[in-house]
């Protein structure tokens, strides 16, 4: 038997190295091992070599790093590199052509197409800890190499379309059980690397030479008949799912795998694949899987050391103070909560309570796990109880003079090099900052409500904040699973800046004739996760009144200003919480209900206002509000509020209900032409007036000739 040679390069992200009588296939393709058009070519080139070598006896394939393959290299797709052979399908082919067997040895993942090439092979052994999964229907995609031909194929139908319309991955302990791995480590140790994972394949494929001459093909496997009623999995798939498109080709492509032959049905797939790839949704939905990635990003802290936080104390147990300490909590990390009543204190700690025990009636909790994250939380009405924390957030009222008090306190009562953030969604940063004698410790970490449930974080970089204070919040927002978005200073920051020329739009077309209820139907029919006149009957309508009060001193005189949202809000009238605002609702209830009271309201503020009212179309609607939005948002790039523009759609996706589907609104102005954006904008400036004035930023990008925000042609 030949000892093991040395590793041969057969691609710029594929190796060769033959262990004794087996060849073992490396993909090296860092950091998932995606299979580009490199990688594909590799295996290719390493199968053809190993299937003519007559001293190899059976192939292994496997992954370098913590991954044996996250899937396809997504960068790639709409580009040449994509259609460049080999493909998938001919690596797939040439696998079941061969008399040898191939085993893929999984670790970490094998996810998308990397699981459709272990999906392929003769056998799959798995760490015990791999996970295993075809998530393409998370951006907008079936998987489009027979990932829903084989799967139903090794895990029957029910059990592989649930995998596939949810995009679920399962552990490789699992994997074994149901069929789709052939064997699995033991242990439960975490898997570092593919070593303890090939051996196993390597002595699992000598073991397949010698007791079968004719190896297996999932390809040729019987689907099992099911009892699954297609037609009801398509019915079920929400409209305003992100992925609604993809969810209802993904069923039709296991439908098809029950009705036509292995070739005819991976011909189907690979048509639903390429139609849904070209479409705007998919796009959309790769452009916000690259730009959550991107967001955390910023070049002037690269390099920068990490400040150790170990513990974490939050300073007020009111909703968001509630929301951030499970944020925490959940994650692992100590918290102490202060409050300065004990009244206050006891209803945080239920209200926490209580969410878990919610939690744990879906099943996705245990009592005992309930236990250990409650014990993470040290409740305390001393203000003292702060000096030990290694990152304080301040949670309280939304009011500059309450939090620079409290921020002159942090100062003398915490440690050094302990960062005191504050949680504020509009006041300005630097001017908390400045009532400390350490600024450069201070930075804002704006959650959203329910902190605990929603992903996004505003990370606030004051003009003073330490370059590792910043880098450290954004680790640490990963760390509790959030997704962060680095913005500057300014009133609202980015997300609640945008809102307000969105707002004034909604009251303005109310004012022109629209009714709250078509407002809000046009704009959930666009994608919206609500219209924003519910949106503001679930916030609060006083929060915003409060904010409106406080600029009015700075509001230019010459700009037309709705009172409609004021007038509502003067008859005490403040949303879900007073059961009346832009609607009414029953108590207890959070359904809408129209009011013939707030029709009467607009039309008053429109007769006052010198309006003639007229029928607006639901296209309007759309157009000024969204428009309202993307002006807004150049705005801001103009100004550095935000690093890119797709920051700023990870924010309105996962901070207001954009529709992923749709990009966030920088991405959406892009597929609209953002030549045609400007001029929809100046017309409406002619038409409405100052307010409309284009962003200097958008009118130098259409000038030089640009198709998106970052100048790229």
């Amino acid at each position: 038997m030949p000892l093991a040679s040395e590793s041969v390069r057969l691609s710029p992200t594929v190796s060769y190295r033959q262990q004794a009588d087996i060849a073992v296939l490396w993909l090296d393709n860092p950091p998932v091992n995606g299979l580009g058009d490199t990688t594909r070519a590799g295996i290719h080139a390493g199968l053809k070599r190993a299937i003519e070598d007559e001293s190899v006896v059976g192939i292994v394939v496997a992954g370098s790093g913590k991954v044996f393959c996250g899937g396809a290299d997504i960068r790639q797709f709409n580009t040449p590199a994509a259609t460049a052979w080999p493909l998938s399908r001919d690596v797939q082919q040439l696998i079941e052509a061969s008399r040898k067997p191939v085993v893929a040895a999984i670790h970490g993942v094998a996810l998308g197409g990397g699981l459709e090439l272990a999906l392929g092979c003769h056998y799959r052994v798995v760490a015990h800890d791999a996970r295993l999964g075809l998530p393409e229907v998370n951006i907008g995609l079936v998987p489009g190499g027979g990932g829903t031909q084989r799967l139903p194929r090794l895990v029957g139908v029910e059990r592989a379309l649930d995998m596939i319309q949810s995009g679920a991955p399962v552990t490789g302990k699992a994997a074994v059980r149901i069929g789709l791995a052939d064997a699995a480590t033991e242990g439960a140790e975490e898997t570092r690397d593919a070593g303890e994972v090939v051996a196993l394949a390597v002595e699992f494929c000598r073991q397949a030479v010698i007791s079968s001459s004719a190896h297996p093909l999932v390809a040729a496997r019987e689907v099992q008949g099911s009892s699954v009623d297609f037609d009801a999995r398509l019915a079920s798939v929400s409209r305003k799912s992100r992925n609604a498109a993809a969810q209802r080709a993904c069923i039709l492509c296991v439908k098809a795998a029950t009705q036509l032959s292995f070739g005819d049905g991976l011909a189907f797939e690979r048509a639903r694949f390429d139609e849904l790839v070209a479409g705007s949704e998919s796009q959309s939905l790769r452009h916000i899987f690259f730009a959550e990635r991107e967001a955390p990003k910023f070049s002037d802290g690269k390099g920068a050391t990490l400040r150790d936080i170990h513990r974490v104390a939050v300073l007020g147990a009111g909703t968001m103070g509630v929301g951030i300490t499970m944020s925490f909590v959940n994650a692992g990390i100590p918290v102490t909560l202060v409050e300065r009543e004990q009244a206050a204190l006891d209803r945080g700690m239920a209200w926490i309570r209580r969410n878990y025990d919610v939690t744990a009636s879906k099943g996705k909790l245990t009592p005992a796990q309930i236990e250990e994250r409650i014990a993470l939380i040290a409740p305390s009405l001393e203000f003292d109880a702060l000096a030990d924390a290694d990152l304080v957030i301040e949670a309280v009222f939304e009011d500059m003079a309450v939090k620079q008090e409290i921020f002159e306190r942090l100062d003398k009562v915490c440690k050094p090099a302990a960062i005191l953030a504050t949680n504020t969604s509009r006041l300005n940063v630097d001017v908390i900052a400045a009532s400390t004698q350490r600024p450069g410790d201070v930075i804002g970490l704006h959650f959203f409500s329910p902190a605990n449930v929603m992903k996004l974080l505003e990370v606030v970089r004051g003009k003073a904040s330490s370059l590792d204070v910043i880098a450290t919040c954004l680790a640490i927002a990963q760390r509790i699973q959030k997704v962060p978005v680095l913005v500057g200073v300014c009133e609202g920051f980015v997300g609640n800046r945008m809102l307000t020329p969105y707002w004034r739009e909604a009251g303005f077309l109310l004012e022109e004739g629209a009714s709250p209820q078509q407002v809000d139907r046009a704009l959930s029919a666009f994608g919206m996760a609500m219209g924003p006149l519910t949106m503001a009957d679930l916030a609060g309508m006083d929060i915003n009144w409060a904010t409106r009060k406080r600029l009015a001193p700075t509001r230019p005189a010459h700009l037309r200003y709705s009172r409609v949202a004021d007038r509502i809000c003067e008859k005490g009238r403040f949303g879900q919480k007073t059961n009346g605002g832009y609607y009414r609702y029953e108590p207890g209830s959070r359904t809408p209900i129209p009011d013939p009271v707030i029709d009467e309201l607009i039309a008053a503020c429109a007769r006052e206002a010198g309006i003639v009212r007229r029928t607006i179309s639901d296209e309007e609607i759309v157009e000024r509000c969204m428009l309202a939005l993307i002006n807004e948002g150049a705005h801001i790039l103009e100004a550095g509020i935000a690093q890119r523009a797709s920051d700023i759609d990870v924010v309105y996706v996962h901070g207001y209900g954009f529709p992923a589907w749709r990009g966030g609104p920088m991405f959406y102005a892009e597929t609209l032409g953002l030549d045609k954006v400007l001029a929809r904008i100046r017309a409406l400036r002619d038409e409405h007036g100052a307010h409309w004035e284009p962003a200097p930023f958008l009118g130098r990008i259409v000038s030089s000739g640009a198709r998106t925000f970052d100048r790229k042609n």
